[in-house]
Protein backbone atom coordinates (compact mmCIF):
# COMPACT_ATOMS: atom_id res chain seq x y z
CA UNK A 1 0.00 0.00 0.00
CA UNK A 2 1.25 3.30 -0.90
CA UNK A 3 -0.32 6.47 0.70
CA UNK A 4 -0.25 10.20 1.69
CA UNK A 5 -2.20 12.47 3.87
CA UNK A 6 -4.18 15.78 3.30
CA UNK A 7 -7.01 18.05 3.95
CA UNK A 8 -10.07 19.10 2.52
CA UNK A 9 -10.16 22.40 1.07
CA UNK A 10 -13.11 23.92 -1.44
CA UNK A 11 -16.58 22.27 -1.85
CA UNK A 12 -18.27 22.87 -5.45
CA UNK A 13 -21.69 21.72 -6.73
CA UNK A 14 -22.21 21.52 -9.91
CA UNK A 15 -25.06 20.63 -12.34
CA UNK A 16 -24.12 19.40 -15.92
CA UNK A 17 -26.56 19.95 -18.31
CA UNK A 18 -28.20 17.75 -21.36
CA UNK A 19 -25.37 16.25 -23.73
CA UNK A 20 -22.27 17.50 -21.88
CA UNK A 21 -19.58 14.61 -21.67
CA UNK A 22 -19.09 14.42 -18.08
CA UNK A 23 -15.40 13.48 -17.98
CA UNK A 24 -14.74 16.74 -20.26
CA UNK A 25 -16.58 19.19 -18.25
CA UNK A 26 -15.33 18.14 -15.04
CA UNK A 27 -11.76 18.44 -16.05
CA UNK A 28 -12.10 21.80 -17.28
CA UNK A 29 -14.12 23.02 -14.17
CA UNK A 30 -11.18 21.48 -12.25
CA UNK A 31 -8.64 23.38 -14.42
CA UNK A 32 -10.50 26.58 -14.73
CA UNK A 33 -11.04 26.55 -10.80
CA UNK A 34 -7.07 25.45 -10.21
CA UNK A 35 -8.45 22.30 -8.30
CA UNK A 36 -5.27 19.97 -8.20
CA UNK A 37 -6.69 17.33 -6.04
CA UNK A 38 -10.34 15.93 -5.53
CA UNK A 39 -12.89 13.30 -4.71
CA UNK A 40 -16.01 13.07 -6.89
CA UNK A 41 -19.16 11.91 -6.09
CA UNK A 42 -22.17 12.37 -9.28
CA UNK A 43 -25.77 11.40 -9.70
CA UNK A 44 -28.16 11.94 -12.66
CA UNK A 45 -28.66 10.73 -15.82
CA UNK A 46 -26.57 8.92 -18.86
CA UNK A 47 -27.81 9.72 -22.40
CA UNK A 48 -27.83 6.71 -25.32
CA UNK A 49 -24.71 6.17 -27.06
CA UNK A 50 -22.72 6.83 -24.17
CA UNK A 51 -19.38 4.37 -24.24
CA UNK A 52 -18.01 3.30 -20.72
CA UNK A 53 -14.91 0.75 -20.21
CA UNK A 54 -16.39 -2.55 -18.91
CA UNK A 55 -13.47 -4.34 -17.84
CA UNK A 56 -10.89 -6.37 -19.31
CA UNK A 57 -11.57 -8.65 -22.34
CA UNK A 58 -8.82 -11.43 -20.32
CA UNK A 59 -8.35 -11.17 -16.66
CA UNK A 60 -4.82 -10.21 -15.89
CA UNK A 61 -3.36 -11.00 -19.58
CA UNK A 62 -0.89 -8.42 -20.28
CA UNK A 63 -1.27 -6.12 -22.70
CA UNK A 64 -4.68 -5.44 -20.96
CA UNK A 65 -7.14 -5.21 -23.58
CA UNK A 66 -10.24 -3.26 -22.43
CA UNK A 67 -14.02 -3.72 -23.14
CA UNK A 68 -16.52 -0.95 -24.14
CA UNK A 69 -20.01 -1.29 -24.04
CA UNK A 70 -22.58 1.63 -25.21
CA UNK A 71 -25.59 2.64 -23.65
CA UNK A 72 -28.82 1.62 -25.75
CA UNK A 73 -30.85 4.33 -23.86
CA UNK A 74 -30.80 6.76 -21.55
CA UNK A 75 -29.96 5.24 -17.97
CA UNK A 76 -30.15 6.22 -14.26
CA UNK A 77 -25.98 6.66 -13.14
CA UNK A 78 -24.51 7.08 -10.34
CA UNK A 79 -20.58 7.21 -9.86
CA UNK A 80 -17.24 8.07 -7.67
CA UNK A 81 -14.07 9.03 -8.63
CA UNK A 82 -11.17 10.85 -7.98
CA UNK A 83 -8.65 13.91 -9.91
CA UNK A 84 -5.20 13.87 -10.34
CA UNK A 85 -3.29 15.86 -12.43
CA UNK A 86 -1.21 13.73 -14.93
CA UNK A 87 2.35 14.13 -15.66
CA UNK A 88 1.73 17.15 -17.85
CA UNK A 89 -0.14 19.10 -14.70
CA UNK A 90 -3.59 18.69 -16.08
CA UNK A 91 -6.34 17.03 -13.78
CA UNK A 92 -7.91 14.03 -14.95
CA UNK A 93 -10.76 12.54 -13.15
CA UNK A 94 -10.81 8.91 -12.60
CA UNK A 95 -14.60 7.58 -12.12
CA UNK A 96 -16.67 4.43 -12.30
CA UNK A 97 -20.51 4.75 -12.69
CA UNK A 98 -22.81 2.56 -12.15
CA UNK A 99 -25.75 2.44 -14.96
CA UNK A 100 -29.40 1.45 -14.31
CA UNK A 101 -31.95 0.85 -17.05
CA UNK A 102 -35.47 -1.31 -15.24
CA UNK A 103 -33.61 -4.44 -14.43
CA UNK A 104 -30.39 -3.61 -16.79
CA UNK A 105 -27.89 -2.65 -14.77
CA UNK A 106 -24.13 -2.08 -16.38
CA UNK A 107 -20.86 -0.33 -14.44
CA UNK A 108 -17.48 0.90 -15.79
CA UNK A 109 -15.09 3.74 -16.24
CA UNK A 110 -16.76 6.71 -17.56
CA UNK A 111 -13.32 7.80 -19.75
CA UNK A 112 -14.52 7.19 -23.13
CA UNK A 113 -17.73 9.35 -22.99
CA UNK A 114 -20.76 9.61 -20.91
CA UNK A 115 -23.03 12.36 -21.90
CA UNK A 116 -25.37 13.80 -19.55
CA UNK A 117 -28.83 13.10 -20.13
CA UNK A 118 -31.02 16.21 -18.79
CA UNK A 119 -28.91 16.76 -15.71
CA UNK A 120 -26.05 15.18 -13.60
CA UNK A 121 -25.16 16.87 -10.06
CA UNK A 122 -21.54 16.51 -9.17
CA UNK A 123 -20.04 17.42 -5.76
CA UNK A 124 -16.39 18.04 -5.69
CA UNK A 125 -14.47 17.68 -2.41
CA UNK A 126 -11.08 19.59 -2.65
CA UNK A 127 -7.77 18.02 -1.77
CA UNK A 128 -5.15 19.84 -0.45
CA UNK A 129 -1.64 19.32 0.15
CA UNK A 130 -1.43 16.12 -1.75
CA UNK A 131 1.07 16.06 -4.39
CA UNK A 132 -0.29 12.63 -6.10
CA UNK A 133 -0.04 12.36 -9.62
CA UNK A 134 -1.16 9.90 -12.10
CA UNK A 135 2.17 8.28 -13.51
CA UNK A 136 1.92 6.05 -16.60
CA UNK A 137 2.50 2.53 -15.93
CA UNK A 138 4.15 0.70 -18.81
CA UNK A 139 3.39 -2.91 -17.64
CA UNK A 140 -0.72 -2.52 -17.42
CA UNK A 141 -0.84 0.94 -19.58
CA UNK A 142 -2.90 3.02 -16.96
CA UNK A 143 -2.13 5.72 -15.28
CA UNK A 144 -1.83 4.56 -11.43
CA UNK A 145 -2.23 7.36 -9.02
CA UNK A 146 1.01 7.89 -7.01
CA UNK A 147 0.83 9.46 -3.36
CA UNK A 148 4.36 10.60 -3.52
CA UNK A 149 4.50 12.85 -0.70
CA UNK A 150 4.72 11.18 2.86
CA UNK A 151 5.16 7.66 0.56
CA UNK A 152 5.48 4.51 3.18
CA UNK A 153 5.41 1.10 1.88
CA UNK A 154 3.00 -0.66 5.12
CA UNK A 155 2.23 -4.69 5.28
CA UNK A 156 -1.43 -4.94 6.51
CA UNK A 157 -1.35 -6.95 9.89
Amino acid sequence: MKYSEAKLGRVFVLRLEDGEIIHQIVEKFAQKKNIKSASVILLGGADKDSRIVVGPKQGRVLPIEPMEYILKDAYETAGVGTIFPNDKGEPVLHMHCVFGRGEDVKAGCIRRGVKTWYVVEAIIFEIVGSKAIRKLDSKTGFELLEPRVNFRKTELI
